[in-house]
């Protein structure tokens, strides 16, 4: 039943995601119209790392909080990351079933607050003191489709609408952060795995990143990775959108920011410890640090 229920949500947040992230869509279309299959490698959340108080008890708001989600669905985690020069801690997730089910890994991460400037610190509690936790799914009568809408709610941003000007001195200090207070758990990104395409037109993540600038959507200059760690990702720009936020008297505003963007990866052969040939299937930090700057505002 749980693998069962994260296909229904991942399939939700996707459709979510994809009519967000126009990307997304025209990747889709390219790699169907080509013959191709598509297939998700992995869905990236970000998070705070903050305790606050709630009607529950105290919450830890960062990846404590997903990684109960993630468990719930049968994941297990499967590695960690540090990337102390942004304040970031990150984990990625793996399940037991993925191959059977077709199931992406997750890439968890959170913004370690209590590392920030005082300031920034009681900004950011400030905006997300009043977290509304979304109620636990009821698993006794629902069925796995009902469950996973469910837990929907929980990818959305579970505080109030947070001041324009407080989101303007977070991302001077951090943009992740200001991210967040933003979105909160929205999904950050999919990714196209290109192993799984299928297709002569597309064979490998050049060929795809060539195709998808050819349509006209902007691309990471550079790929990251290389064939000899077992990994190779690059990503579109982020899409942005227009936000709601609070002006000065507290009415609500739009203004623009980024949101998401879409992710390639493709996977290669290396050597484990016992010096055999497996399929590289975790994630490597400096990788993901160059990635976590496609949202920043420029």
């Amino acid at each position: 039943m749980k693998p069962e229920i994260a296909r229904y949500l991942w399939e939700l947040l996707w459709q979510e995601y994809s009519s967000r992230v126009s990307y997304a869509r025209i990747y889709q279309e390219m790699i169907t119209a080509a013959g191709g299959t598509i297939a998700n490698d992995h869905i990236a959340l970000r998070s705070l790392r903050l305790k606050i108080d709630s009607p529950q008890g105290q919450v830890n708001l960062g990846i404590e909080y997903l990684d109960a989600i993630a468990h719930f669905l049968g994941y297990a985690a499967a590695g960690e990351y540090f990337f102390p020069d942004t304040h970031l801690y990150a984990r990625h997730y793996r399940h037991p079933l993925q191959e059977e089910w077709d199931l992406p890994k997750l890439f968890i991460s959170e913004l370690i607050v209590e590392e920030l400037p005082q300031g920034t610190q009681e900004l950011i509690r400030s905006t997300v003191s009043n977290f509304t936790p979304t109620n636990p799914p009821k698993t006794d009568t629902s069925t796995p489709a009902e469950i996973a809408r469910q837990l929907q709610p929980i990818f959305t941003r579970p505080w109030p609408t947070p001041q324009h000007s407080i989101v303007e001195e977070v991302n001077k200090v951090t943009q992740y952060g200001a991210w967040v207070l933003l979105h909160g758990y929205a999904v950050n990104h999919f990714t196209g795995y290109v192993n799984r395409q299928q297709t002569s037109q597309y064979p490998d993540i050049e060929t795809t990143a060539r195709g998808l600038e050819n349509l006209g959507i902007p691309m990471k200059a550079k790929i990251e990775g290389s064939v000899d760690v077992g990994l190779r990702q690059t990503a579109t720009h982020a899409v942005t959108e227009m936000v709601t936020v609070l002006d000065t008297t507290g009415k609500e505003i739009q203004i623009p920011w980024t949101y998401a963007y879409y992710e390639i990866a493709q996977r290669y052969m290396v050597k484990n410890e016992a010096g055999k040939e497996e399929l590289f299937d975790a994630f490597l930090g400096k990788n993901a640090q160059q990635l976590f700057k496609m949202t920043r505002m420029v």
